[in-house]
């Protein structure tokens, strides 16, 4: 891990741990979690744009401007004009965060100020392509709720302590931090609170490093693809994880994605913002990706990343009209009601492009299942349509210490092989959880580049052995784990059972001297 990247982090997650000491007792973890991202978000997009009036008055020659100093009216005048279409959103520069945050602890109507501020960020938009981008963002953040105190002062206090904590986090510039800082805050507030709190929350979210290797993966060996989808996107770390790891011109029209939880639904599209994604470079729509796909208008998607949910249960053939959905006819068989899996892969197959590529954390039963499963992995192996299947290791995952399996697919590939890749043992230990480290992505996109087959590693298989087995993708059916048993020398061991018998024959016959000299005295 890059040191800087480790200072970062550690910053990070000091500061968000000293404000939940500030605020522990009065509000619940989970919810805590919103009011911090919320505010982290606030920030940002003041910061955003005060940095954006002001680089245009220092270009222009006023070296003195600041954005934060002048008033709401001149800035309406002469600021707001033209604004909304280039940034999605326009600020006040009273309600800019580093306003708020002068006055936060004397404030008495700070929670009602927030409040305001942030519906009236939401509706500069309204009526602007951007209108949608920015609805509802703020609605988890509620700064009334009884969760920040009984009374107005306690609320205005908690909120106090949150906005000046974050305004002591030194981020710098936002767009050159070396992690997902957003992403990250959220990671580390699930695992600090969502287990305690009885809520779901792991799912929501793919290990940044998790994220690197699908973004590596569907890249590997391309100039420049047209843009990137996520079906499934949670809180979007994968989506941004492809902008972190590749140059804006490489990824041509944008950012895309779909998510049903309507707490993540606004996590991405701040994520989106946090990191200087502008409005019209994405689209994340909300909506139940299986039977309701915002995205099938547009044009096929070169990259494809996902993190779908593992095995949770859909309507499958209750519905009979979805056997004729485009998305799942050609397999010509749904994915169970039980195991909505194969759906969100076939999904994610009818949305790639001819020259695109997929990778995909998949659960692992799904290899190896009988039923439609099987029938679904029979169409993808016949068409050529699965590239390579890799066994990741397992406790990677906040919230499980399943083995889960990355699926790689493509529709261009020129031999009908699958590559499979055993990295079960690519990882280091970190306290509770296993990483994967810049060494271990590299071995597992080197061999997902050059084929080269290593033993106990990694074999290139073809269909017609694919068939003989029954369809069964799992990677274990195709490498051989590596036996890490300490030989043994038969013969040397022979010897020593020789020796050791000799040894106890020699210590009997003294024992039994021993008795008879003893038996000779009594008498």
């Amino acid at each position: 891990m890059d040191n800087n990247e480790s200072i970062q982090r550690s910053e990070l997650y000091r500061k968000i741990w000293a404000i939940a000491d500030d605020v522990r007792g009065a509000v619940d973890g989970w919810d805590f979690k919103q009011y911090v991202l919320g505010i982290l978000f606030y920030r940002f997009i003041s910061e955003n744009i005060r940095e954006y009036f002001n680089h245009a008055e220092h270009e222009a020659g006023d070296l003195e401007f600041d954005y934060g100093k002048i008033s709401d009216q001149e800035a309406n005048e002469d600021f707001r004009p033209g604004t909304v279409e280039d940034k999605g959103f326009f600020i006040l520069p009273s309600q800019l965060f580093g306003n708020i945050v002068k006055t936060a602890r004397t404030n008495e109507n700070l929670n009602t100020d927030l409040a305001n501020i942030f519906k009236e960020i939401e509706a500069s938009a309204v009526g602007f392509d951007s209108e949608d981008d920015i609805k509802g963002l703020f609605d988890d953040i509620d700064m009334t709720s009884s969760r920040l105190g009984g009374s107005v002062s306690e609320k205005n206090k908690r909120l106090a302590d949150i906005i000046e904590g974050i305004g002591q986090i030194n981020f710098k510039d936002f767009r050159n931090n070396d992690i997902d800082t957003f992403g990250d805050a959220y990671l580390y507030l699930i695992s600090k609170y969502a287990t305690n709190a009885g809520k779901s929350g792991g799912e929501f979210f793919t290990p940044q490093t998790v994220s690197k290797l699908l973004a590596r993966l569907v890249m590997d060996g391309k100039n420049k693809i047209n843009k990137v989808y996520d079906p499934t996107c949670g809180s979007g770390s994968l989506i941004l994880q492809m902008k972190k790891q590749f140059d804006d011109h490489i990824i041509e029209e944008g950012f895309f994605g779909q998510e049903i939880n309507m707490t993540n639904f606004n996590l991405c599209r701040m994520n989106m913002f946090l990191h200087n994604v502008n409005y019209n470079n994405f689209s994340i729509k909300r909506g139940d990706t299986l039977l309701e796909p915002l995205h099938n208008d547009e044009k096929p998607f070169d990259a494809i990343v996902s993190n779908p949910p593992y095995s949770i249960k859909w309507v499958g053939d209750n519905d009979p009209t979805l056997i004729n959905d485009i998305r799942f006819a050609p397999a010509g068989k749904l994915a169970p009601k039980n195991y909505a899996d194969f759906a969100f892969i076939l999904h994610a197959l009818s949305y790639l492009s001819s020259k695109g590529r997929a990778a995909i954390v998949c659960f692992p039963g799904i290899f190896y299942r009988k039923g439609a499963e099987k029938t679904i992995r029979k169409y993808l192996v016949d068409n050529s349509f699965v590239d390579a299947v890799i066994q990741l290791p397992e406790n990677l995952f906040f919230g499980t210490s399943i083995a889960t399996c990355v699926l790689v697919m493509a529709k261009n590939k020129t031999e009908n092989k699958v590559l499979f890749i055993d990295a079960s043992n690519e990882f280091k230990k970190v306290t509770n959880n296993n990483i994967l480290e810049e060494e271990n992505i590299n071995k597992i996109v080197d061999e997902f580049r050059n084929r080269k087959e290593i033993e106990y590693f990694s074999r290139y298989v073809s269909r017609d052995e694919i068939a003989e087995n029954d369809y069964n993708l799992s990677v274990s059916t195709y490498v051989e784990k590596e036996d890490t048993r300490e030989k043994i020398d038969i013969k040397v061991l022979n010897k020593e059972i020789e020796e050791t018998v000799e040894k106890i024959n020699k210590l009997r016959a003294s024992i039994n001297q021993i008795v008879r000299e003893l038996e000779d005295e009594q008498d």
